[in-house]
């Protein structure tokens, strides 16, 4: 499995933001792992970091700015700063308008119901950052 430069966790709670970065670290996928507790706080961290993160983890359901009022803002973002970002939807909703509404916005690669396990996060590096991807 390629190991990725960085990955952002974007999630109001913070047992899912442990057991993600728990996951992603006995995974050894990625250098560096950023976690967010915001969608205000994950944009200020694309617009400030030097180079975008491979792969952006997004809870749906958050509070102030949930994940798709998030998606609205990174789309206005400079084009470098989206750059190459492979954006999964992470939730715990079982509504399949919000599979729907992920599937039909282009920016989102995958969509997934959380936690976060190893063969998820296998299968997302795999299918978006295999050879020739990335």
């Amino acid at each position: 499995m390629k190991k990725l430069h960085s990955i952002l966790l974007v999630d109001d709670y913070d047992a899912d933001n442990y057991l993600h970065r728990m996951v992603l670290d006995e995974m050894d996928c990625a250098e560096h792992i950023e976690v967010a507790v915001s969608g205000p706080a994950a944009l200020r961290y694309l617009e400030q970091a030097d180079a975008p993160p491979d792969l952006l983890f997004l809870d749906i359901n958050m509070p102030g700015m949930n994940g798709w009022e998030f998606l609205d803002e990174f789309e206005t973002l400079p084009p470098e700063k989206q750059a190459k970002v492979v954006v999964v939807m992470l939730t715990t909703s079982l509504n399949p308008a919000d599979r729907a509404a992920a599937e039909a916005r282009g920016l989102v690669s995958s969509f997934f119901s959380k936690p976060l396990t190893g063969p998820s996060v296998a299968r997302i590096i795999g299918e978006h950052f295999s050879d020739g991807a990335a």
